[in-house]
């Protein structure tokens, strides 16, 4: 569906009526209270109790991350039962859940999106935790409530607001690789006015797995995060929030002997709530949302004399209009209606793309029996580049007792065509290939005809007169939650994600050159299907066992089919003889290890006012490439090898206000030079928190 100015004018005017019928209405009364233990509203973007929930989804508490002494983001979610880091170039991090990458897993700051993913990867280290409340994890499809990006599921970090007159904390860890991390984080709250204030300095000398090159894995970098958040009740039932977040971060390297650069990240974004509660059972709220990423590297000689230059613009905004409507304590709607606009200009883009797009959203969340919970909702996307998208979810939980409860949930996710994979218009000027979006072929193809540059076409021009379909998922979820007693309580989820219409890279063309014109294209099916368990033991008060386990199979439908029918052949070594491969020969995607475990220990000495930690992160060999040349990973390939990585953290507090930590990172001093970038080796830690 192509939107225009009419549809943009129509939806400005509906929000705008829609909210002025509404205010006429308006009555003071109490707000609910968000002190509940154990509260998330991610899930369902109304409040609810974590134990409660239909859905797959976990909270990461403030003071979980305290204790560990972690500074990023993910470094925190590394340590969690089916979340995976998954290194990028250069040192970045994105994350897997139930074994889907990092280009399907929306990440949200106080429930906003975030926007410059490289590649289909948000790094997730640029987050500091700071200012972080908590985290809250939504396992599975989540487009019913969020649309796209939302596929594998949601990360959202609550960041937090004074709860006192007034309140401040400066936190500061130093360690090896010559790391710094400096914050503040101060606010006031009074009857009416609540105001806070943070800000944070981190650099490092970065580090260096693979002295063979000249550019170090990670190079030398100092960034700064900045956050301002004002809220002002202007009565009980009528409340306004602004918030504004700041990042930036400069990083030098060299290339070669002659050759040096520099690289630089600009990040801004800014929020405005309006809320007004309307009756008892009426709550409205009008977000206004805007969000900038900018990149700029170069590359020069001795002499000054730029060698390259590129650049990164992706601007995101987005009002929305969300309406609670809580019949009684057993049936409650949620429904909104929102628009986005989004724009990237970049280097190597056959034009500058914008995307504008409708949606609107529904939900009802309902316990039609005292032990029954049933959630349904649904959310439909209407967008100018790829077909409307529907994406319906189901989910209920059914309590038998205070022991024990079983939860399942189904619902479809989708991913939208990345900018890339539309508009992308790249040579390498050293090798000679060629990358276009799909957008971008009909033209560029035309070009490179005209100027005698093509020996063969493979894929037909005509092939790309239709539109880049969104990749989409079904996912299911059956899980059971028993408490064998107030000490033990467990937790397992099976999981099934079956994702169609997956864009994939193909080769259409190819060179005079010798080399070859790729481009994205609709073509295979896959599924991850796996299972997960965690548990939580406290055998006394002030010691507490925490872990997990995932069990995964992530696998290309085609490849299955054709390992079943024996048309798939490998071979030990490079001149040994091929022969044919069967099923059980087929290990499955990419990056994606079958086994994954965490063990965490927390233990506190009240007596010397100290909390010692250990934690512990397994994950099993995974593979990232065919070596034996028949295009599937399989038992013959080369694999990463399955390695461990073990915490160690202790904190003591000194008098009321002043708490001192140290700890050691990758304990077992774990590396792998080629493959696992993001973790440099044993490091070394101490900090100290001041609180007034």
């Amino acid at each position: 569906m192509i939107l225009n100015s009419k549809c943009i004018l129509c939806f400005i005017v509906g929000v705008l009526g829609v909210y002025h019928v509404l205010a006429q209405t308006s009555v003071p009364v109490e707000k609910q209270t968000d002190s509940l233990e154990e509260v998330l509203i991610t899930a369902t973007r109304t409040q609810r109790q974590l134990s409660s929930l239909p859905l797959p989804a976990q909270i990461i508490s403030k003071e979980t991350i305290a204790q560990s002494g972690s500074v990023r983001l993910s470094d925190i979610l590394a340590e969690q039962t089916g979340l995976i880091t998954v290194p990028d170039y250069g040192g970045g991090e994105g994350i897997q859940i139930q074994g889907l990458d990092s280009q399907y897993i929306l990440i949200l700051i106080d429930g906003v999106p975030l926007v410059g993913r490289s590649a289909g990867t948000l790094d997730l280290s640029r987050i500091t935790v700071g200012n972080i409340k908590q985290i809250e994890v939504v396992k599975g499809a989540s487009s019913s409530l969020y649309g796209s990006d939302a596929l594998g599921g949601v990360i959202n970090i609550i960041t937090e607001s004074p709860q006192k007159p007034f309140q401040s904390a400066i936190n500061y860890r130093g360690g090896s690789l010559n790391s710094h991390d400096l914050s503040l984080n101060t606010g006031i709250k009074e009857e009416r006015l609540a105001l806070s204030l943070f800000a944070n300095r981190y650099s490092s000398d970065g580090y260096d797995l693979d002295e063979s090159t000249s550019l170090q894995t990670v190079e030398p970098f100092t960034n700064y995060t900045a956050q301002v958040k004002g809220k002002y009740d202007f009565s009980e039932a009528t409340s306004l929030l602004l918030s504004s977040r700041f990042f930036t971060q400069n990083q030098e390297y060299r290339a070669s002997e002659i050759l040096s650069g520099e690289s630089d990240i600009t990040e801004w974004n800014g929020q405005v709530l309006f809320s007004q509660q309307f009756t008892d059972k009426i709550t409205s709220t009008l977000e206004l949302y805007g969000t900038n990423y900018h990149t700029e590297s170069y590359l020069q000689d001795e002499e000054g004399v730029e060698n390259s230059r590129s650049f990164y613009d992706q601007t995101l905004l987005r009002p929305e209009l969300r309406t609670v409507y809580a019949l009684n304590d057993k049936h409650n709607f949620i429904g909104g209606i929102g628009y986005t606009y989004e724009s990237l200009e970049r280097t190597d883009f056959s034009q500058d793309p914008v995307f504008k797009a409708l949606y609107v959203y529904v939900q009802y969340d309902t316990h039609l029996l005292n032990n029954l919970n049933i959630i349904a909702g649904a959310r439909y996307d209407m967008h100018n580049v790829y077909r409307s998208q529907l994406s319906p979810k189901l989910a209920a939980r059914y309590k038998v007792d205070n022991s024990l409860a079983f939860k399942a949930s189904v619902g479809s996710g989708f991913k939208a065509p990345a900018f890339r994979q539309l508009y992308f218009d790249f040579t390498n000027a050293t090798v000679g290939y060629t990358v276009l979006g799909y957008e971008a072929v009909p033209t560029a193809i035309a070009e490179m005809q005209a100027r005698g540059e093509l020996a063969n076409i493979i894929v037909p021009v005509s092939e790309f007169d239709d539109s880049l379909k969104p990749e989409t998922s079904v996912n299911i979820n059956l899980g059971v939650d028993y408490k064998f007693s107030k000490l033990l309580t467990t937790s397992l989820n099976l999981f099934r994600n079956n994702l169609n219409n997956l864009i994939d890279t193909r080769i259409i063309a190819t060179k005079t050159n010798g080399q070859s014109v790729f481009s994205y294209v609709n073509v295979n099916e896959s599924f991850t299907q796996g299972l997960e368990f965690s548990y939580t033991y406290n055998p006394f008060k002030n010691i507490r066992f925490s872990g997990g386990y995932q069990l995964l199979f992530a696998k290309d439908k085609e490849a299955v089919e054709a390992f079943e029918a024996g048309t798939v052949y490998g071979r030990t070594s490079a001149n040994a003889s091929a022969f044919v491969l069967n099923k059980k020969d087929y290990f499955g995607l990419y990056n994606r290890s079958r086994h994954t475990a965490n063990f965490k220990v927390f233990y506190k000495l009240p007596q010397y006012k100290a909390d010692v930690n250990m934690r512990a992160t397994y994950r099993s060999k995974y593979g990232l490439s065919d070596t034996n040349g028949n295009g599937y990973l399989d038992n013959y390939d080369t694999f990463v090898d399955g390695y461990a990585i073990v915490d160690f953290a202790v904190n003591k507090a000194l008098y009321k206000n002043i708490t001192l930590g140290a700890g050691i990172d990758n304990l077992l001093n774990f590396t792998d030079t080629q493959n696992v970038t993001n973790i440099p080796g044993r490091l070394y830690f101490a900090k100290l928190n001041l609180t007034l």
